[in-house]
């Protein structure tokens, strides 16, 4: 099956949200934008470092960068994390059909139990 672009950008958006601090960059930025010596200090990171995950996370379409004088302060960009969604989306009726089924065996049992 060929590579498309949604898979590449989709394959983009889980491999940043693999890593516990982009997360946490994600949502230190969903609440209000951020420069990144504010990252840097609320993370207790090294700049290159911050630096580094905020270019996975641009590079994801999760974040952008926006100039105002000499900051660029970091903000959320949501509509990358609707794609993700969706791809979830997709399955959501399998688990959701998955836990009924494993809700009525649990049930089965009891019924055997009380017996």
């Amino acid at each position: 099956m060929p590579v498309t672009p949604q898979d590449e950008t989709l394959d983009r958006v889980f491999g940043a949200l693999a890593d516990p601090t982009r997360r946490a960059i994600l949502a230190r930025v969903a609440g209000r934008e951020a420069t990144v010596n504010q990252l840097v200090d609320a993370f207790d990171l090294a700049q290159p470092t911050i630096s580094k995950h905020l270019k996975v996370l641009e590079r994801a379409g999760l974040i952008r960068r926006g100039r105002e004088a000499q900051f660029r302060p970091v903000r959320l960009e949501p509509s990358a994390l609707a794609g993700a969604d969706r791809w979830i989306g997709d399955y959501r009726g399998f688990w959701e059909e998955s836990f009924d089924r494993l809700d009525t065996y649990v049930k089965e049992l009891k019924d055997k139990e009380t017996r």
